[in-house]
C-alpha cells in the first residue's frame, strides 16, 4: 500500500468524482458525507506524503510500470508534497462550508469539486510536460462548470472571459510542448533537463521559443501582468466555496514556473539557465503595483479579496524572480499563508453578505447583522493576517521575502511590497468600519448562519496563528525544499539512474 500512496491524491478524487456524478439524484446528506469524507481522507494521505518527503528522498510512481523516461510518472519530492497538503487542507475548509447550502444551488457540485482536486493534485505530482497539460485541462474543465454553479448574469459574463483566455492559454501550452518535444525528443521533465546539456546549438532557438511560450502560459495561470485582467471579476462572481478553492489556482501557475524553470532550465541548461528570471521579476513588480491600485479602488468586499489574491500573486512571483534559495524558501512560506487566508476571506465575505440582505457584499452602509460581533472578530483577524500585520503569519512571510532580496532588488521590492501592505490595511479598515461600525442603526437582519459555514471559515483562518506557532519547523521545511529545487540533479538521478539515462 505504501508504494501506491503517491497515486492516491489523483485516484481518490477521480473515483469519488465519478461516484458522486452517478449518484447526483441521491440523498443530499449522503453526497455531503461522501465528499467531506473523501476530502478528509485526502488530508490524511497528504500528511503521510509530507512525512515521507520530509526525509529528502525523491520517489516516483510509474503508471503501468512503464519506467521513465518512456512512461507516465508521478513524482514526490518536498515541493509536490507541500502543495498536495496545502490543496487538501484548503479543499476541506471549502467543502465543509459548501455543505451549508451552497452545494444545492446548482447540480453536480460535489462531483465537479472532486474532479477539480484531481486536476490540481495531478498538476503538482506529474513528472512530464504533456501530462502537466492534461491535468491543467482537467482542472480547467471542472473550474468552468464550478464557476457557473448557481447561474446568474455576472457569473456567465465572467465565465466567458475566463474560458476564452484559458482556451487560448491551452493552445499555446500545446504548441510549446510540441516545440520542446521536437527539439529534445522527450516530454519527461527530468529527461529533458538531462538532454539540454547536450543540445545541438542549432536547436537552442526552438527551445528558447518553447520556454518563453511556457512562461506566457504559466504567467496566465499565475495572473501576472498583463495577463491578470480575467481574475478579479471571475473570482468575485464565483460561488464562495469555489472562489476559495480558486485561491490555489494562481499558485498552480507559480508552482509550474518553479518546477519547470528550476528542473528543465536549471543548472544543466547552459545558456538557457534562469531564462524566466528577468521577465518574471519586472512583471511581478508590475502585477504587485497594479493589484495595489485595484485593492484601493474596490467597492465590493468580494472584489477586494480578489485583488488581494492578485497582490499575493505578485508577491510570490517577485520571489520567483529573485531566483535564490532564500527567496524560494520565503515565497513558499508566504504561499501557505496567503492561499489559506484569502480562501477563508472569500468564505467570510459570503457570510457577511448573507447577513446584510440586499446590500450584500457591497462596501456601503447596510442593516446591522444578527451575528455581526463574531463576524467582525473573524474579519479583523483575517484582515490583519492578509495585510501582513504582526504577529500573524503574513508578517513572517513578507519579512522572509524582504530579507531575501539582494541590494539591487531591495530598492524596488521593499517600497512596492510595503506600500501594498499599507494599502491593504487602508482598504480593509475602510471596509470593516463601513460594514460593522457604520451599519449599527436599524433592525438587525439575516438568519443565523449554518454551523458548517463557521467550521469551514474557522479551519482556514486558524491556519494563520498555526503557521506562527509552527514557524520554525515550517520555515525549516521550506528552506530544505528550496535547496532541493536548487539542486535538480538529485531528482534527475532518482528518475533516470535506474534506467541508465542519467547524465
Amino acid at each position: 500500500m505504501i508504494q501506491h500512496l503517491i497515486v492516491l491524491p489523483v485516484v481518490l478524487p477521480l473515483v469519488m468524482g465519478v461516484v458522486l456524478l452517478l449518484t447526483r439524484f441521491g440523498s443530499t446528506s449522503l453526497k455531503r458525507g461522501a465528499s467531506v469524507g473523501a476530502t478528509l481522507l485526502l488530508v490524511l494521505i497528504a500528511l503521510a506524503l509530507l512525512i515521507k518527503a520530509s526525509s529528502g528522498e525523491i520517489d516516483y510512481y510509474a503508471l503501468g510500470d512503464w519506467q521513465p523516461p518512456f512512461g507516465i510518472v508521478l513524482v514526490l519530492d518536498r515541493l509536490s508534497a507541500l502543495m498536495i497538503m496545502l490543496t487538501s487542507v484548503l479543499a476541506l475548509g471549502c467543502v465543509i462550508f459548501a455543505c451549508g447550502g451552497d452545494d444545492e444551488k446548482g447540480s453536480n457540485f460535489h462531483g465537479l469539486f472532486q474532479f477539480q482536486l484531481m486536476g490540481i493534485n495531478g498538476a503538482f505530482l506529474t513528472g512530464d510536460l504533456f501530462n502537466l497539460f492534461v491535468f491543467f485541462e482537467v482542472l480547467l474543465l471542472a473550474s468552468y462548470a464550478l464557476l457557473l454553479h448557481g447561474g446568474g448574469k455576472s457569473r456567465i459574463q465572467s465565465a466567458v472571459h475566463y474560458v476564452v483566455l484559458n482556451l487560448a492559454g491551452s493552445a499555446l501550452f500545446l504548441i510549446a510542448v510540441g516545440v520542446l518535444y521536437g527539439a529534445t525528443g522527450t516530454l519527461n521533465m527530468a529527461d529533458m533537463a538531462a538532454r539540454l546539456s547536450e543540445l545541438p546549438a542549432e536547436r537552442s532557438g526552438l527551445v528558447t521559443a518553447g520556454a518563453l511560450l511556457l512562461l506566457v502560459v504559466f504567467g496566465l495561470k499565475a495572473a501576472i501582468l498583463p495577463l491578470y485582467f480575467w481574475l478579479p471579476r471571475a473570482y468575485a462572481s464565483a460561488p464562495a466555496p469555489v472562489a476559495a478553492l480558486f485561491a490555489i489556482m494562481t499558485k498552480v501557475g507559480v508552482y509550474a514556473i518553479l518546477r519547470v524553470y528550476s528542473l528543465v532550465f536549471g543548472q544543466n541548461a547552459g545558456e538557457l539557465t534562469s531564462l524566466d528570471q528577468p521577465w518574471v521579476w519586472w512583471m511581478a513588480l508590475g502585477t504587485l503595483a497594479a493589484a495595489t491600485v485595484g485593492v484601493l479602488a474596490a467597492r465590493d468586499l468580494r472584489l477586494l479579496v480578489a485583488y488581494l489574491v492578485l497582490v499575493s500573486a505578485g508577491t510570490l512571483l517577485a520571489g520567483v524572480g529573485m531566483d535564490t534559495p532564500a527567496a524560494t524558501a520565503g515565497l513558499l512560506y508566504y504561499l501557505l499563508h496567503t492561499t489559506l487566508v484569502t480562501g477563508g476571506l472569500f468564505l467570510l465575505a459570503d457570510m457577511i453578505g448573507q447577513q446584510r440582505g440586499k446590500a450584500g457584499t457591497r462596501i456601503v452602509k447596510g442593516r446591522p447583522m444578527t451575528q455581526g460581533g463574531t463576524l467582525a472578530g473573524l474579519f479583523f483577524i483575517a484582515a490583519a493576517a492578509v495585510a501582513g500585520l504582526p504577529p500573524l503569519s503574513g508578517a513572517i512571510g513578507k519579512a522572509l521575502l524582504l530579507d531575501a532580496a539582494e541590494a539591487g532588488q531591495r530598492i524596488w521590492l521593499w517600497p512596492i511590497l510595503l506600500i501594498s501592505g499599507l494599502s491593504a490595511i487602508i482598504a480593509l479598515s475602510r471596509a470593516g468600519s463601513t460594514l460593522f461600525w457604520r451599519s449599527q442603526n436599524g433592525e438587525r437582519g439575516g438568519t443565523r448562519l449554518p454551523r458548517t459555514q463557521w467550521a469551514g471559515v474557522g479551519l482556514l483562518l486558524a491556519s494563520s496563528p498555526l503557521l506562527v506557532a509552527l514557524a520554525g519547523p515550517v520555515s525549516d521545511y521550506t528552506r530544505a525544499t528550496a535547496e532541493q529545487l536548487a539542486t535538480p540533479d538529485a531528482l534527475i538521478s532518482a528518475l533516470l539512474s535506474d534506467n541508465g539515462d542519467a547524465p
